[in-house]
């Protein structure tokens, strides 16, 4: 059986259930529900490995303030950003409906100056005019570069966030 690690709140399941004799048929139900619970929740909390244009459920949960059993669901959506710019800002419109409480939880990306090099976003670079501005209102995702980046054409910018 495995255990869970100590100080650990993830999500953590027997690899062997041991069920009584068919004969005891109550136990045997309850014991078989039971874990089937536990694993039906277990998955549901496990990150989901979809990056999509579109507004999904990522699997992960948030606390909501003052409580400490209760959690919010975390939302993900990927934006095609397209090339970095020339020493400017860009603006993409990421189409998530913003309220007074969304928040968001994540905000991260990649750029690709194809089959060569691959830069994370935000990127602080020692060298101060290098570096890349990666910010979300609530209508865009801007990007704000001091050089030109603009060979950089396939961006991709993660946005995870709850909505109340």
């Amino acid at each position: 059986m495995s255990s869970m690690p100590q100080n650990s709140q993830q999500s953590f399941l027997p690899t062997t259930i041991i069920l009584p004799e068919l004969s005891d048929e109550k136990e045997f139900n309850y014991i078989l529900t039971d874990f089937i619970k536990k694993m039906t929740a277990a998955i549901n909390q496990k990150d989901i490995g979809q990056y999509v244009l579109q507004e999904v459920l990522n699997g992960h949960q948030f606390f909501k303030p003052n409580s400490t059993n209760s959690f919010r669901d975390i939302y993900r959506k990927v934006i095609n950003f397209g090339t970095l710019p020339n020493s400017d800002s860009k603006e993409v419109n990421h189409e998530i409906s913003i309220s007074s409480t969304t928040r968001f939880t994540r905000i991260y990306g990649t750029s690709n100056l194809p089959d060569t090099t691959f830069i994370p976003l935000p990127f602080a670079s020692p060298t101060s005019n290098e570096s890349i501005k990666l910010e979300v209102t609530d209508q865009v995702v801007r990007i704000t570069t001091d050089i030109d980046y603009s060979a950089y054409t396939e961006t991709f910018i993660i946005l995870e966030y709850l909505k109340a």
